[in-house]
């Protein structure tokens, strides 16, 4: 594509060197940047791109994005108010707009996301269509396909239009359902994207390392909502305490649907059972009632639930058909996945105090009455510090033992972060609470304080296979720990 086709469109402040060459392609780090690339000069919280920028020439860059001129350079340079929103601008230009041929699903939330994704995916091969989904674990392009790797839950701009493009031409796949997250929607990666619904799981505290405070959160999330055209859907939790905020911003012409438990609602469940099978309920649309059997558990399940099948119903597809897919799902990699049975055990990605609070809540539904609950979880490094002492006061009020122990410390002390934790707590009695900084050593003291008729739930980490630690990223699988301490093989 050449230079002037690529920014023809884009909002540029001024053009330096100006050559109308080829450009081949499109990168923002300098030790990947290929002969023919356009250099995206990033400034971020920790680096700033235009200090790599010859590191990038040296490497074949034929042109640079930048936001103020690089010296020493012959190349042309086009130079926008900020890089990090307009690299969105230029990689939907590069690669044709690949979202236009496509019906773009966007889920975000705190808590859910990635669950919502696999249960729309579902439920559009169960009505004989193809969909991608693209997420927290990578992107897949059918729900039994594998996992392929995404570095983000939403990938940076270049990679995701290169992703959207293939979807479409080479694998001929016309549905994305896509995990949307917070980050995403602040840094414009998702800019270029046209989507045909948006879908609010919920709204709790997460992120405000980044975000500061929950305002700026909610802004972030509302993006999505507020960029929506006529003819698209919005799916909204009514049950959430920004419900009606999300609501408020829904341009005129988009079609608003909503599901709940406690509110009134387009689409909601009512007589909700759990047991260790999973949850039954009946769901009420439009006065017609429907008999739902889940495999999967707990009160966050429903609402996942909710979400998919109000979102089928925004896009035409039959009520039973959506349930009929989702009643044979079994649950998402890492999301109340049980993963021993005597005790029972149980790996959630539950790190945020909603996120904990709801998984405990639902593993406490399913304990009986002669066992005790266990919770076994840390809070990451070099993030939102205000969440560990309520997520602590949140463990103590609803597991009856809990072990406090490492998550990712990435370039914190651990102990640092416990103490954080334990400041939540209205006391520290050995009898219910142990400290184990050494993730692996605290889930091996399970096996002495977990009896057969217990539930333990793990919390934090779920999916992941790995521990970021100060110096190294290690490899790390609560599941596969869990497993080694009650020696079981995997169910």
């Amino acid at each position: 594509m050449k230079l002037d086709e690529l920014i023809e469109y884009l909002d540029y402040k001024d053009l330096i060197n100006f050559k109308n060459i080829d450009i081949t392609g499109i990168s923002y780090n300098s030790n990947t940047t290929k002969k023919g690339d356009i250099f995206v000069c990033l400034v971020g919280e920790h680096t700033d791109g235009h200090e790599f920028a010859k590191n990038a020439i040296e490497n074949g860059a034929a042109a640079l994005l930048v936001e103020r001129k690089v010296e020493g350079t012959k190349i042309p340079q086009v130079v926008v108010s900020s890089t990090r929103h307009k690299i969105a601008d230029i990689a939907d230009r590069f690669y044709s707009s690949p979202s236009k041929g496509i019906n773009l699903v966007g889920i975000t939330g705190t808590n859910g996301k990635t669950t919502v994704t696999h249960l729309i995916q579902k439920i559009f091969e169960q009505n004989g269509q193809k969909c991608a989904l693209i997420g927290t674990l990578g992107y897949k392009l059918s729900s039994n396909g594998e996992y392929r790797d995404a570095k983000h839950t939403t990938p940076q701009a270049p990679e995701l239009q290169a992703t959207l493009r293939m979807i479409k031409d080479v694998e001929k796949i016309d549905n994305v359902v896509m995990e949307v997250s917070s980050h995403a929607l602040d840094q414009n990666r998702v800019g270029g994207c046209r989507f045909n619904g948006a879908v609010l799981t919920n709204l709790t505290q997460d992120h405000l390392d980044y975000h500061i405070t929950m305002d700026n959160y909610f802004e972030a999330k509302a993006l999505l909502f507020r960029r929506l055209k006529e003819g698209n859907f919005a799916v909204i939790n009514a049950d959430d305490n920004y419900a009606e905020r999300f609501i408020n911003v829904v341009p005129e012409g988009v079609k608003v649907l909503t599901y709940g438990v406690k509110k009134e609602a387009d689409v909601v469940a009512k007589d909700i059972h759990f047991s260790l099978n999973g949850a039954e309920f009946l769901l009420v649309e439009n006065s017609n009632e429907h008999k739902v059997n889940l495999h999967m558990n707990g009160m966050f399940s429903v609402y996942n639930v909710l979400a998919a099948v109000t979102s089928a119903l925004a896009m035409g597809i039959d009520i039973q058909i959506a349930l009929q897919a989702l009643q044979n799902v079994k649950g998402v990699a890492g999301r109340f996945e049980v993963v021993v049975k005597k005790p029972l055990v149980i790996v959630d990605y539950a790190h945020t105090p909603d996120g904990l609070e709801n998984v405990l809540k639902s593993a406490r539904e399913i304990t009986p009455k002669d066992g005790k609950l266990i919770c076994l979880f840390g809070c990451g490094g070099d993030r939102d510090a205000t969440k560990r002492p309520k997520m602590g006061a949140i463990a103590e009020r609803l597991a009856d033992k809990i072990v406090i122990t490492s998550d990712n410390p990435r370039s914190e002390d651990p102990q640092t972060i416990i103490t954080d934790i334990i400041a939540g707590l209205k006391s520290v009695n050995t009898e219910s609470v142990i400290v184990e900084p050494d993730r692996g050593a605290a889930i091996a003291i399970l096996k002495n304080i977990a009896n057969n008729n217990d539930v333990v739930v793990i919390a934090g980490k779920g999916h992941e296979n790995y521990q970021i630690l100060k110096d190294k990223t290690i490899h790390f699988d609560d599941r596969e720990e869990a497993r080694k301490v009650f020696e079981v093989s995997v169910i």
